[in-house]
């Protein structure tokens, strides 16, 4: 099988052509790294050459190794005995080889054995994984609690949970889901209480948790008895140990090398991460704003293999003497297939660098007291960004890669319905990415108060410097029609007519989001100045029928489920 990064043109464009020199230069800190790790880079040009590297060494591990294990994985799944999770063969090979290669620390910081990659790369390495096995990303992705603990935690636990991490030596879970508090984590019930000698033990019963049967978990609890809602929680490292039992783990529709747990904990010894009370609305906002843009990327990874598929078997496939290829419908279903993924991961990697600039600027801050002003108003701003692009980014990256799935089966025709051919097992895999991590329903309310308060206007405003006079013409109108919609629905001042409209008003402001994107790409090659305009006639037809629906001041659809 090919290398995963070196076949994949779209992603070496985005490395090659799209600037990331400041990116770099807050993520290295001025380079103090290299006088230190011979590994570290000395300079913007050598640290895009360590990327490519990188990368690449993954690449080759997503095409050699993970991706021929993935159907076995698929079949043989993780499962359970006597208490405890094993993983699938495939799934063991994989994660030894991962930690061979020394990927497991992606985003850490050196001196904890870490690779000090920013988000963009690392959202990359996410979606060749995916691409690979996406189960696999369920593991690989999994880094985020990692770097929770590097952005949170205290130096003592740095010390003794990130070099661990980084070897590979532990693996990790986000412990936030409950029976009754799913969606709304503000019903988090389970009890953390403290002990006269200082340490807090957590009591009670997570479900649906990914890897659970992880050495180190975050775990979120009620650590202020008799409190109600986000305020009395509070977020805790466990380290696994006899008090902590694994009920069962989820027979899944999808991602069957992924272990899904239910786990009972029985006054379980943990250590608070940072402060009291901010656990739901600091550290755990934080870390779920990570791992939905991890998702994102998981999602075009499972686009991309379901693309290649379908390409491959409508070259092979022959009807009436000729490729199924040559067909128009087919054509389309394939030309709108590659513009959708391109768009998606053109959408990832940009709200990639906005998390980068966000909380490169934020650490450099304490460094940097001088720069006060100016580095905290573009904090600021980049705050407000991220906040609206990472839900925006999770409903389009997963709806786009369901849709995908199910064209590519439709391209197989019958023998896409069966286990012969790899779209089957994509389409389950896909099924799960605008589920978990917060459904596409709950993204849009987590979006919907940066489009009506203005905060869409002002990225698109900022997105539009540098953009060729031509084709800001048309990115105006689009974004007349947006402002028109939005406008429209807040002066009727009707919540549920609001509601009604929420997710068509922030697809909207996706959609030109990404218009905007490409339009700025369009001059560096030929090839994405056709891409832009291809995007653009699917995105204007889009964004023509929403506009419809939201002035056309019908809600006659709501309630016919009560007749």
């Amino acid at each position: 099988m090919s290398n995963f990064f070196k076949d994949n043109k779209d992603i070496n464009f985005l490395l090659t052509h799209l600037d990331l020199s400041e990116i770099i230069t807050l993520k290295e800190k001025g380079f103090i790294d290299a006088p230190q790790f011979d590994y570290a880079p000395s300079s913007v040009a050598e640290a895009m050459e360590n990327y490519h590297i990188i990368l690449e060494i993954l690449g080759e591990i997503c095409g050699k190794t993970i991706y021929p294990n993935a159907r076995e994985v698929d079949i043989e799944g993780a499962r359970f005995e006597n208490g405890e999770v094993y993983y699938a063969k495939g799934t063991q090979e994989n994660l030894k080889r991962l930690r061979q290669a020394e990927l497991m620390g992606f985003t850490l910081p050196r001196r904890y054995g870490g690779l000090n990659l920013p988000k963009t790369i690392y959202s990359l390495a996410i979606e060749m994984v995916s691409r690979a096995d996406a189960s696999l990303m369920n593991l690989f992705g999994l880094q985020e609690i990692a770097d929770t603990i590097y952005r949170f935690g205290n130096e003592q636990q740095r010390e003794r949970y990130l070099p661990r991490f980084a070897s590979g030596e532990v693996s990790g879970a986000m412990a936030l889901t409950e029976p009754d508090a799913g969606s709304d984590l503000q019903a988090v019930s389970m009890k953390a209480e403290q002990g006269a000698n200082g340490i807090w033990y957590l009591t009670g019963v997570k479900r649906f948790i990914t890897n659970g049967c992880g050495n180190i978990l975050l775990v979120l609890a009620r650590s202020e008895k008799g409190s109600k809602g986000g305020r009395g929680l509070s977020l805790f490292i466990y380290e696994r140990d006899h008090t902590m039992r694994i009920r069962h783990i989820e027979e899944k529709l999808g991602i069957h090398g992924s272990p899904t747990c239910e786990l009972q904990f029985d006054r379980s010894p943990a250590e608070l991460l940072g402060e009291r009370r901010m656990g739901l609305v600091k550290y755990t906002l934080s870390l779920m704003n990570g791992a939905r843009l991890a998702v994102s990327a998981q999602a075009v990874g499972i686009a991309e293999a379901a693309y290649r598929c379908s390409k491959a078997y409508a070259e092979s496939r022959t009807q009436f003497g000729v490729p199924i290829l040559t067909f128009p419908a087919i054509d389309e279903m394939l030309s709108l297939m590659k513009i959708k993924i391109e768009a998606a991961r053109r959408l990832v990697f940009f709200t990639s660098n906005m998390v980068d600039l966000k909380e490169c600027m934020e650490e450099n801050l304490s460094h940097k007291s001088g720069e006060g002003r100016e580095l905290k108003k573009r904090i600021k701003k980049y705050t407000k960004f991220s906040a609206l692009l990472t839900p925006m980014t999770k409903i389009f990256s997963t709806e786009m890669a369901n849709e995908i799935c199910y064209d590519a089966i439709q391209i197989h025709g019958g023998v896409g319905y069966t286990r012969d051919f790899e779209v089957e097992r994509l389409y389950r895999d896909a099924r799960i990415t605008n589920i978990y991590e917060g459904t596409t329903q709950l993204q849009v309310i987590a979006a919907i108060g940066g489009i009506t308060t203005g905060v869409i206007f002002e990225l698109l405003k900022d997105l539009s410097h540098g953009i060729k006079s031509s084709y800001i013409s048309i990115l105006n109108g689009l974004t007349k029609e947006l402002n028109k919609c939005v406008e429209y629905v807040k002066v009727k001042d009707n919540e549920t007519f609001r509601r009604l409209h929420s997710r068509r008003l922030v697809e909207m402001a996706t959609l030109i989001t990404i218009a905007h994107l490409l339009a700025g790409d369009a001059p560096l090659a030929q090839e994405r100045e056709r891409l832009f305009y291809g995007y653009l006639q699917w995105c204007e037809e889009k964004i023509a029928q929403y506009k419809k629906r939201i002035l056309s001041d019908s809600d006659r659809i709501l309630g016919i489920w009560r007749e």
